[in-house]
């Protein structure tokens, strides 16, 4: 006992004496012995000319409850759709629609929009609960179904909608707008395929977002029918891992929710975390209503591909060490280290829905992806373990 009390007192002085003599060593001489680095190449990517739309379907929409409906129809609108008619039953989010899109008729009920025939395709943000079941309705009237995230809100709903679509071979897709109406995410897809930072082994997608209650809704705040924070913000990050991993099978490794800052919704997550994985890559996905009135806009999303050759990072809506704007992504390799401005990029969603809508393929995303990335954001949130908070 006594040996190895001096023994450790020995070591210890004179790892005191390294630290000191360490310290007085100039930090630039730490990197001698490593590589050159190439200067950060900055890429403004231009606009594309884009040919008109090969095909166009007639769509209508049904429900106005989330903002996203507005971003949903453009992308049909610009990917060839015609707008033909809208219900929702409040009279005020009806009208702030039909003064963005005159065009459409307004429909008296949703049996008007479900039984017509002529219609290819229903379009919803209705509250997050009633999604399945209308989409449900529409693929057994013959037409196919763009939903919101998130798109469905329970293993039961899911189930029943995987059902009825293979029984209809009907169309039904959610949109995960994070990646799908990004267009930093958009050429993020396309560096990985390209073979950009070689085999993706990991992501790690966070999301932050900032809580205004006064400016939500009543059903916001109830876990029942909004879906929960996992399952419902949660959902794009699953569907980023899915894609950028390019995995078919996942499972849900851990899962964890709080409510730490709304005492006046004790039902309410404002945090929600999980891990998820397949066989060849992992991923880590964090979700919270924790940002700051002082950043200049509603949240710093950012996202980080890990790949075997390199890696990349989005930070999709600003960039807080001063870029204008949003749509940042850079790249780091073996080779170089880019910075990209990816404002222009061309988000192709829209217009890979019409053609599949037509064509009858899954251009735009598989039904396997779709499902299998609403049941990972579900598992995790039936699973998630209650932070005592």
């Amino acid at each position: 006992m006594e040996y190895g009390r001096r023994n450790f007192l020995t070591k210890g002085v004179s790892s005191v004496a390294g630290i000191a003599a360490a310290s007085m060593i100039p930090t630039s001489l730490f990197g001698q012995n490593l590589p050159t680095i190439s200067q950060l190449q900055e890429i403004v990517i231009k606009p594309q000319k884009r040919s008109t739309p090969k095909h166009t379907i007639r769509f209508s929409v049904i429900g106005l409850n989330h903002g996203h409906i507005y971003g949903m129809v453009n992308s049909l609108l610009d990917g060839g759709g015609t707008l033909v008619a809208v219900y929702a039953k409040e009279p005020d989010l009806l009208q702030s629609f039909t003064k963005r899109y005159p065009q459409a008729t307004i429909a008296k009920s949703e049996d008007e929009i479900i039984e017509d025939t002529t219609i290819q395709l229903v379009a919803s943000a209705s509250i997050p609960v009633e999604r399945a079941p209308l989409g449900i309705r529409v693929m057994k009237s013959g037409k196919d179904f763009m939903a919101d995230k998130p798109g469905i809100v329970t293993l039961e709903q899911l189930r029943e909608v995987k059902q009825v679509q293979k029984e209809t071979q009907r169309i039904y897709s959610i949109t995960y707008s994070e990646r799908l109406a990004n267009p930093a995410s958009v050429q993020a897809g396309k560096l990985v395929q390209d073979g950009a930072i070689g085999k993706v082994v990991q992501l790690i997608g966070l999301g932050p977002h900032r809580m205004r209650p006064k400016s939500r809704p009543d059903w916001f705040f109830e876990p029942d029918r909004a879906g929960g924070i996992l399952c419902d913000i949660g959902s794009h990050q699953c569907d980023q891992f899915l894609y950028y991993t390019n995995s078919k099978q996942a499972e849900v490794s851990f899962a964890q929710t709080g409510n730490f800052n709304i005492p006046d919704y004790p039902d309410y997550q404002d945090f929600g975390d999980m891990s998820v994985r397949s066989k060849h890559a992992t991923g880590y996905i964090r979700i919270d209503w924790f940002t700051p009135e002082g950043l200049g806009t509603w949240g710093d999303g950012r996202t980080f591909i890990l790949g075997t050759e390199g890696y990349i990072e989005m930070r999709k809506y600003i960039d807080i060490t001063g870029r204008e704007g949003g749509n940042h992504l850079f790249l780091v390799n073996q080779k170089e280290t880019k910075y990209y401005d990816c404002s222009n990029v061309y988000m192709p969603y829209g217009e890979q829905l019409v053609t599949d809508v037509v064509e009858r393929t899954e251009t735009a995303m598989t039904q396997g992806h779709c499902f299998l990335a609403a049941e990972l954001a579900i598992t995790a949130q039936e699973m998630a373990f209650q932070l005592n908070t």
